[in-house]
């Protein structure tokens, strides 16, 4: 009887000691999980913001190429030529500043996208990270069930979970 009572209480101690460094995985793969979810939703609100301003440029190219039709509708109209010059000088300055405007809004664009993609792939190993976290807290609690009820058999749910569980963690952070 004393020797089980030794076995019981080494078992114990072995799966206390599992439980602690699960625990301390646990918490690792918590922060670094956090870490790449507060990572990426920066930089989709970068992405937003690049966005905004494509979108604003956008506008301010349209304004200029409305500008442009109206100079040129006045040049047409022009009752002298000099009025008539003046009124093309002014379209041509519009198109040429049209065409900054909309090289500026495609590399808003171009950006934003960019922000947004890597916005995404931040977030993949956060989803694998949170079904990782997932598996640990259940292979901690059927430990503490196997100690409640010296069902040794709960053990290896336990280990399986926890192998899971790291195994995600690995491949959310390592691969």
């Amino acid at each position: 009887m004393e020797k089980a009572v030794e076995e019981e209480a080494g078992l114990s101690k072995k799966i206390a000691l599992m439980t602690a460094v699960l625990a301390t995985v646990g918490a690792l793969v918590s922060y670094q999980s956090g870490s790449a979810q507060n990572e990426a939703m920066f930089l989709k609100n970068e992405s937003i913001l690049k966005q905004a301003e494509a979108s604003d440029q956008w506008a301010f190219f349209q304004a200029k190429s409305t500008k442009s039709h109206v100079d040129e509708a006045f040049a047409r109209m022009a009752p002298n030529a000099e009025t008539s010059a003046f009124f093309l000088k002014s379209k041509e300055k519009e198109d040429k500043e049209k065409a900054e405007i909309q090289l500026d809004a495609k590399k808003l664009q171009e950006e934003s996208r960019r922000l947004g993609e890597k916005s995404e792939a931040k977030l993949k190993p956060h989803e694998r990270a949170a079904l990782a976290l997932s598996f640990i807290q259940i292979a901690i609690a059927l430990a503490a069930i196997t100690i409640l009820t010296k069902r040794k058999e709960l053990l290896w749910g336990s280990l399986g979970a926890a192998t899971v569980g790291v195994g995600l963690a690995i491949s959310a952070f390592f691969l």
